[in-house]
């Protein structure tokens, strides 16, 4: 007899899991979030209001989940590494105040964010890799 309590069943994708949705979607934040200024108090609440919302769908079951890998590959090491270190460098300078003698990634960010275009593109970017760790 065949046991069919193990049987893997596919879920079709809720509507705003499927790319055709959640892209656009993700691009219309992106502009929203593009018109604010940087670092202003509008764009850290709408931060954190896009934030939240992505970490309630992450830990409520609305979003189809993708597997998460079981353990990290060797070369992730490679990648990690470089990782940490920029991001105790980045702490450290910012916690230090350095200033210009040893300027932030984000300091040095601050010319090209005047832009709106690239501010959208970066909030693009933030969402979309914000959006992939909520379905993992």
């Amino acid at each position: 007899m065949m046991d069919h309590s193990r049987e893997l069943t596919a879920e079709a994708p809720r509507t705003w899991d499927r790319p055709v949705v959640s892209v656009p979607v993700l691009i219309s934040l992106s502009l929203v979030g593009g018109q604010l200024p940087s670092f202003s108090a509008q764009a850290n609440l709408y931060t954190f209001g896009t934030g939240g919302a992505l970490i309630w769908l992450g830990l409520s079951n609305r979003v189809p989940r993708r597997p998460a890998p079981r353990r990290l590959a060797p070369g992730a090491v490679w990648w990690l590494l470089p990782a940490a270190v920029f991001g105790v460098l980045e702490g450290a300078t910012f916690v230090l105040s350095v200033g210009d003698d040893f300027p932030t990634f984000s300091r040095l960010a601050d010319p090209l964010l005047d832009d709106e275009l690239v501010r959208s593109t970066a909030w693009f970017g933030w969402l979309a890799a914000f959006w992939g760790l909520v379905r993992r």
